[in-house]
Order: C-alpha cells, then structure tokens, then sequence
C-alpha cells in the first residue's frame, strides 16, 4: 500500500509541470505515486513536507521554525541513506549536504551532458562544485557499478587511498587458540592434531 498523501500538491507544481509538461494532474498525481512505491524517499523531497500532513496543529505553530524542522529531518535522511547520484534528481541532490539547488541542477546538467559518473572525482568537472563543497557532498553520493567499489559505500574520497593501501598491506590472519600455538581455525586446515574437545575454539 502506497501513502498518496502529497501527490494532488506534487500533480499541480512547478516541478511536476517541468517533468511532465504534456500531463494533466490526474497523470502526473499517478506517476508520482507509482514512484513512491519504487523509491519513497526520492520521489517525497519533491514536495513540502508540510503537505504530507505532520500533524493536526501544524497550521498552529511557527510555520518558520517547522520548515526548518522539517527540513532539518529530509536532510539527515536524504544524508543518512545517501544519494545516487546517477540517478537522482535535482530536487533530492539539493539535500545533500554542501549540495544547493543551483550546483544540483549543474550536476543534473552535466550528467545528460556527458554520461553517467563512473567516479566521485569527476564531480569536481562540474561547474561551480569546489572543493569545499566536493568534501561536504562526497560522502554521502553513491555510484553502483562504479569504477572503484568504493564510491558506492559511504567511504570519502580523501580515505579511499588510505583505505586501499590497508587493504593491500594487511595480511590476513587466522585466530590462535589459547591453548597451544600449533591450532589454528580455519576452513581449508585440514590436518588438525588435537581432538575437538580438547580446544575452546574448537567446541563452537
């Protein structure tokens, strides 16, 4: 079952008329909510939050401290569960930290112009992004099937080399029983000396 709360708001808005500019409402209010049933999170930052109904008294607090509330907790959760960033659009990368409506809508732009990002750096080819802003926003972008593994993970950019290089350097090591030196776990040992009962890491 899909929450349908918003969607008359999202079918009469600037945003849905730029989406769907040859749509009637009825169209647009039922294409958004088809979206929501694939990625709800994607698909409600493109109305106010107010509209999904928060409360029964929201009309009789501080409409500016609630907007602000509100948005406050979009952007944690836009932050929290992170963007694709060949995917999303301008309106969720907006919530991105580092991230404002007009570096989002650059982002958008240079996508349709030159292709899906294959990796993070290339955001820094796009237009008004410095690298402040690459520092704040980096963290929280995703590309699935990217060239590094790494840039579909909350990992930043400036550890990824660090991070690579542990990986490299680190050898694996299998755990050492208490009990004697000579008896180690692991799954392609197979000439064990002692019984199962005679070692603790053995009786698991």
């Amino acid at each position: 079952m899909v929450n349908e709360n918003g969607a008359s708001i999202y079918s009469a808005s600037e945003v849905a008329r730029e989406e769907f500019p040859n749509e009637d409402v009825t169209v647009r209010g039922a294409v958004s909510i088809g979206r929501r049933l694939l990625d709800p999170l994607a698909e409600l930052v493109k109305i106010d939050p107010k509209s999904i109904g928060v409360g029964q008294y929201q009309h009789d607090v501080n409409q500016t401290k609630l907007k602000e509330a509100l948005d406050y907790v979009v952007e944690s959760c836009v932050n929290t569960v992170g963007v694709n960033i060949n995917t999303a659009s301008k309106q969720l990368l907006s919530y991105v930290s580092g991230i404002g409506p007009a570096l989002a809508a650059n982002i958008v732009k240079y996508r349709a112009e030159n292709g899906d990002f294959t990796t993070r750096q290339q955001l820094l080819d796009v237009p008004r992004m410095g690298e402040k802003a690459f520092q704040q926003c980096a963290g929280f972008l995703r590309i699935p099937g990217g060239k590094n593994p790494l840039d579909n993970t909350a990992v930043h950019p400036s550890a990824m080399h660090s991070s690579s290089k542990s990986q490299q350097t680190q050898k694996p090591t299998l755990p050492v029983c208490q009990k004697t030196e000579t008896c180690f776990i692991a799954s392609n040992l197979t000439n064990i000396s002692l019984k199962r009962s005679d070692c603790p890491l053995l009786r698991i």
